[in-house]
């Protein structure tokens, strides 16, 4: 359901950002904005704004902007329907109720129930654990150096020897024999009739983001196979798109994530103040994992086994994050297996160093890569340096290869040029280049210079919105069409718009950017640097030269684009670029 405008407004104006972001994020006032600790990356100064003004935050280290709605997609990670009805409940504005087709009502009423099910079935598990049947899965989690305190927070539980205990029980209390099945929580044959999909196993509830159970993992006691074992998929269980710990994880507000293989990793490193943990379920990491873990966070560190299966996990993971944009670190668990073996053994603060020393992912692949030749044999060592220019190659961006030219030519002592050469011969071969012409001159080739016309537009907008008695004088020279950019533009529009109107409301603009990319920008747009300048005839001066530069330029893209015909055209602009003269003898009071 399309909520109205209006709606989306009143709820906007009920929230004041201030006091929303307040219940996150500890603000401090700083002149008429409010400043803190950015909740979306680690940082140690805060660059967090907040504005009561524009009803918008932003962070000047790593660009998150937008409204309270923005604000709670991105903390909470809701779908906008989701924020809206948060933000509505909490400032007691009645949504009207969404009326859904049959077959929309049937797939949430099963997902409803088959939750409702699984959750019933997570507290028998934990009850049955404490009782004298579950004393074989308790003592197993206390060997396991598991606290009450760790075992009651990730409500892990036992299914006692009963083959059809957990079945009975859930029948005693009203779901029928299908929904159980549904759940993936019976199994049906001629042999054994209906039994229970996981018994004589201690049990890890998987949650979803939001801490509803979702499925199970069951440890066997004993030597029976499989060791471990997954529900199946559900209509609410995707193992491909769920992590096991992310509902904890993603309120460590840490940096980063450490992606483990299995629950007791994660089990353990949170017991150990390590909070950021999570692992894939039963499966390789996929494409979905990635996509989910980049919602939260921008870097990975991978600690999976120390064996050959663990470094192959490890190898294919890290190409799956670099395409989503994650970069990823491995952490090595020499001497021991995994994380959980680690922490029992060397504790947190060498697992704390583990993380400082963690290798880059290409340079971990390289690592392995070299066991593979015989480096004291000339042709072998080649053949490596030959392999690792091949890789090299596979990064697009000119300045990342460069980095790791770089990188890779100080760690294995070779001659940066010369690898260089190896890596753009390399890329020939492969056909994804073409052969590098020797520069004419000596200055090689020239540093493309940032574009100052946009910043100047950028900066306009920025100003437009602090300073409302700018608008009247910025708006005889300059109009919407002026703004060269098609974003910078739309929000010109938008904004001129609301003066005509009498009500500015910068937040509301925000509404017409669905793009996560074109959101950022505009928030940007209206928190643009601009140097503090201590008298109001600096700014006034600032304020010109930001005019003349915004239509200047403005004429000139206007006069390329102008076609060879377009007479009348030409004339306007001409008279336009007469009138420029105007703007040196503009005087702007802001006393």
């Amino acid at each position: 359901m399309n909520y109205s405008e209006d709606l989306v407004e009143e709820v906007r104006m009920k929230n004041d950002i201030v006091d929303m972001i307040s219940g996150y994020v500890k603000l401090k006032k700083q002149g008429s904005n409010y400043i803190g600790l950015c909740p979306f990356h680690n940082e140690k100064s805060p660059s967090f704004s907040v504005s009561r003004q524009k009803q918008m935050y932003y962070c000047f280290g790593c660009g998150a902007g937008g409204d309270v709605f923005t604000f709670a997609m991105e903390y909470e990670n809701f779908t906008f329907p989701e924020a809206l009805e948060f933000l509505a409940e909490r400032a007691g504005v009645e949504l009207p109720k969404i009326e859904y087709s049959k077959e929309t009502r049937e797939k949430a009423n099963l997902k409803s129930s088959l939750l409702e099910i699984n959750k019933a079935a997570a507290q028998y598990f934990y009850v049955q654990l404490k009782s004298e049947h579950g004393r074989a899965g308790y003592t197993y989690l206390r060997d396991r150096r598991l606290s009450d305190e760790t075992i009651r927070a990730f409500g892990l539980g036992y299914s006692n020897k009963y083959s059809d205990d957990l079945y009975r029980y859930l029948r005693s209390k009203g779901y029928s024999e299908d929904l159980i099945r549904q759940a993936g929580l019976i199994n049906t044959d001629e042999k054994h009739g209906i039994y229970d999909k996981f018994w004589n196993r201690v049990m890890f509830p998987i949650m979803d983001v939001n801490s509803r159970v979702i499925g199970f993992g069951g440890r066997v006691m004993g030597e029976a196979k499989p060791k471990y074992l997954n529900s199946p998929e559900t209509p609410i269980f995707d193992k491909s798109r769920n992590l096991y710990g992310l509902s904890r994880a993603r309120s460590s507000r840490k940096s980063y994530f450490l992606l483990c293989e299995g629950y007791m990793d994660v089990i353990s490193l949170h017991q150990a103040g390590f909070t950021n943990a999570v692992a894939s379920l039963g499966t390789a990491l996929t494409a979905g994992h990635a996509s989910l873990i980049k919602r939260y966070v921008k870097e990975v560190y991978l600690t999976y086994d120390s064996d050959a299966a663990g470094t192959k996990a490890a190898l294919r993971a890290v190409p799956i994050l670099k395409s989503a944009g994650i970069s990823a670190k491995v952490i090595r668990m020499e001497p021991y297996k995994d994380p959980d073996e680690f922490i029992k053994n060397l504790g947190a603060e060498e697992f704390g160093q583990r993380i400082t020393g963690a290798k880059n992912g290409f340079m971990f692949s390289l690592e392995v890569l070299e066991q593979d030749y015989h480096m004291d044999s000339p042709e072998e060592k080649t053949a490596f340096f030959q392999e690792a220019a091949r890789r090299l190659t596979e990064f697009e961006d000119e300045l990342e290869r460069d980095n790791y030219i770089e990188a890779v030519a100080k760690v294995y002592h070779i001659k940066e040029e010369s690898l260089r050469k190896m890596v753009t011969k390399a890329a020939v071969y492969a056909g994804m280049a073409k052969p590098v012409e020797r520069p004419k001159t000596a200055s090689g080739k020239p540093v493309k210079k940032e574009d100052g016309n946009l910043t100047a537009q950028k900066a306009l907008l920025t100003w437009m919105i602090d300073d409302q008695r700018l608008f009247g004088t910025i708006s005889r020279y300059i109009q919407p069409e002026d703004f060269t950019q098609p974003q910078y533009r739309t929000v010109a529009e938008l904004l001129y718009a609301q003066y005509e109107a009498g009500e500015l409301n910068p937040a509301k603009i925000m509404s017409h950017f669905t793009e996560e990319e074109e959101h950022r920008e505009a928030a940007a747009l209206f928190n643009t640097r601009i140097q503090r300048l201590t008298t109001s005839g600096e700014k006034a001066q600032a304020v010109k030269d930001l005019l003349f530069r915004v239509k200047s330029n403005s004429i000139d893209v206007r006069m390329k684009n102008l076609e060879p015909t377009d007479m009348a055209g030409l004339q306007r602009l001409m008279e336009e670029k007469r009138h420029l003269g105007e703007l040196e003898k503009l005087h702007i009071s802001l006393e």
